[in-house]
C-alpha cells in the first residue's frame, strides 16, 4: 500500500518540539498546518488526521479555534479517521458534542493510566501503563455514543466514537519536551523540582509503550481505507449477469 497521507493540525503555538515529535512518531506522509495561525487544509484528500496538544482551551472564543473546529467537523462528516492528543482529544470530544471543562487541578508528569483492554488503539499496551501528562482541562462528559477507553484518578484519558479516537496523555513526548514544558509552567518550586526529578531515562523508556497508539492508529487508518476502497470498487463494478 502507498504511504498514508495525514493532515496534522498543529495547535502548539509554533513549539518546534511538537513538530519534531509527531514527525518522529507518525510513519506517514504528513501535511502540517499551523492551526493557531488559522491554517486548515483546503480540502479533505487525506487518509486520516491528527490534532495535537495546545496551551489554549478548546472553549475559548478565538477565531482559529472556531476555524479548526469547523474543518474537523466537516472532515468527520466525511468519515476521515482522527486521532486527538491532549488538546486534540478535548477538541474532538467538543466537536462531537461532549463537554470540556476546567477540572480544578493540574495533572503533570508521568502518570499511571488504565485502559479497558478492548480497543485496537491500545493493542500491545499493558492495561495499566505509564505516560506523560500535562493538562488542567478534561473531557468531563463524553459525546453521546462514545466509548471510554482509558482513565485515571484525574480524568478520562481516552475515547472512541466511530472513526475518531482521543487520548488525553502525551505518547509523543520525549524528555526534552517534558523538561521544557515543566520549566515554563507556573508551578511551585517544590512541585517543579518533584516533576523534573521524575523525568529520567528509565521513566521515559517505561512510557515508550504508550507510543504504540500511533502505530495502532495508522493500522486502523489503513484498514478502513482499504475497506472503503473495496466498497467503492464494488459499487462501480456491478456483477455481470446473463439471461437464458
Amino acid at each position: 500500500m502507498n504511504q498514508l497521507r495525514l493532515a496534522v493540525l498543529n495547535a502548539a503555538h509554533q513549539d518546534q518540539n511538537t513538530t519534531r515529535n509527531f514527525r518522529r512518531e507518525l510513519d506517514a506522509s504528513l501535511a502540517e498546518f499551523d492551526a493557531t495561525e488559522g491554517e486548515v487544509p483546503h480540502g479533505f484528500e487525506y487518509d486520516g488526521a491528527v490534532v495535537t496538544g495546545s496551551r489554549s482551551s478548546v472553549y475559548w472564543d478565538e477565531e482559529w479555534i472556531r476555524a479548526t473546529k469547523a474543518w474537523v467537523s466537516d472532515a468527520i462528516d466525511r468519515d476521515i479517521p482522527f486521532l486527538g492528543v491532549c488538546w486534540g482529544h478535548q477538541l474532538l470530544a467538543d466537536v462531537l458534542g461532549g463537554t470540556v471543562e476546567d477540572m480544578g487541578a493540574y495533572e503533570v508528569g508521568y502518570s499511571e493510566i488504565e485502559h479497558f483492554g478492548e480497543s485496537q488503539l491500545f493493542d500491545g499496551i499493558d492495561e495499566s501503563f505509564t505516560a506523560f501528562t500535562s493538562h488542567s482541562d478534561e473531557v468531563s462528559q463524553l459525546p453521546a455514543g462514545a466509548e471510554p477507553l482509558a482513565t485515571n484518578q484525574y480524568s478520562n484519558h481516552g475515547f472512541r466514537k466511530d472513526r475518531v479516537f482521543g487520548v488525553q496523555f502525551h505518547p509523543e513526548y520525549d524528555p526534552k519536551t517534558a523538561r521544557e514544558l515543566v520549566h515554563r509552567k507556573e508551578l511551585s518550586d517544590e512541585r517543579r523540582d518533584s516533576v523534573l526529578a521524575e523525568i529520567t531515562q528509565d521513566n521515559y523508556q517505561q512510557a515508550c509503550e504508550a507510543k504504540l497508539v500511533f502505530e495502532n492508529f495508522l493500522k486502523f487508518v489503513r484498514e478502513v481505507n482499504t475497506a472503503d476502497a473495496a466498497a467503492e470498487s464494488d459499487v462501480q463494478s456491478p456483477s455481470v449477469g446473463s439471461s437464458d
